[in-house]
């Protein structure tokens, strides 16, 4: 992103600095409503350059700059997410949010980006973790922006209903059709540690390709979705049932070259596991592991999605 550090005039900008600070609010909000680090990169660059479009006695007007970003940001993400459905009908195969670094590991989604500024990370918890963002993907738009503002951002409901130009009871209704659908979808998460244990033993038997220790890790409904954006191969539709993933994955990994490494790393906030071929990665994998069973695994394969996990 860039900005401008003077108004038209040449005077120095006494309000940079508090816009600037905005930046990893903006891209908290743009990513937990877009599900890709990418568009909300975008919807970002489009927020501040909207906000340098105005006359300077405009924006000096303005008294919470702050909000006002978050306003236009969150309208552009609603525009967004409005014609998303008809370019997930084009997407070839499943389509599954971009998966995030710990923070320690996030650098730019851009290529040729460098090491990102700590307050541009964007912030992991349980409202970006994998399994969060794919119940997002079931709601409307509406549902989505009502519920991420004020749930997990706390933005008043007036404030919500200025943004998506519905009444402030219609919003509260919103919101809480979306939790429903959170609750309803979500089990208890194991802990964290027992989760990173699981996901060990998985990488384990992955790679021995034991199909009944696989089975034994897998919840028997258990479904991988896997994301190649028809860039790379992938599975074009969900695997379905502790089984058939268990023979699935072993076939991959009969079929996987020599030089791919798979390592622990943070996914989304949890743990989950990464292949690199050659030291590039080429699949993220996320994982909802609830009791002592791995219920979904997803996939990333996409190439433009896996650009925050470059390494070099």
């Amino acid at each position: 992103m860039t900005t401008r550090s003077e108004p038209g005039d040449g005077r120095p900008d006494p309000g940079l600095r508090a816009i600037v600070s905005e930046r990893r609010q903006l891209i908290n909000l743009a990513y937990r409503l877009l599900g890709s680090l990418a568009d909300a990169e975008d919807v970002v660059q489009e927020t501040y350059a909207r906000w340098y479009a105005m006359p300077q006695q405009q924006r000096e007007a303005i008294a919470s700059p702050g909000g006002w970003l978050t306003k236009v940001a969150s309208r552009i993400c609603l525009d967004l997410l409005g014609s998303a459905r008809a370019r997930r009908e084009r997407y070839v195969g499943e389509w599954v949010p971009e998966p995030l670094p710990e923070p320690a590991e996030w650098i730019s989604g851009r290529p040729g980006g460098t090491t990102a500024d700590p307050a541009d990370r964007v912030t992991l918890d349980e409202s970006v973790n994998m399994a969060f963002l794919v119940v997002l993907e079931s709601m409307t738009p509406a549902e989505r922006v009502a519920f991420i503002l004020h749930d997990v951002f706390r933005y008043p409901f007036a404030d919500i209903a200025e943004i998506t130009g519905r009444t402030q009871a219609a919003c509260r209704q919103l919101a809480s059709s979306a939790r429903r659908r959170i609750h309803a979808s979500q089990a208890p998460a194991a802990p964290t540690a027992r989760q990173a244990d699981i996901v060990r033993d998985f990488k384990q038997a992955w790679q021995a390709k034991d199909i009944s220790a696989l089975i034994g890790l897998l919840d028997p409904g258990a479904t991988v979705i896997a994301d190649g954006g028809g860039l790379v191969s992938a599975a074009l539709r969900p695997i379905e049932g502790g089984e058939q993933v268990a023979r699935y994955l072993a076939d991959i990994a009969g079929r996987a070259p020599s030089n791919v490494t798979m390592l622990e790393r943070t996914v989304n906030g949890q743990p989950g596991l990464v292949a690199q071929q050659d030291g590039v990665t080429v699949a993220v994998f996320a994982f909802d592991v609830a009791g002592d069973r791995i219920k979904h695994i997803w996939a990333v394969r996409n190439p433009d999605k896996l650009r925050p996990w470059t390494t070099g």
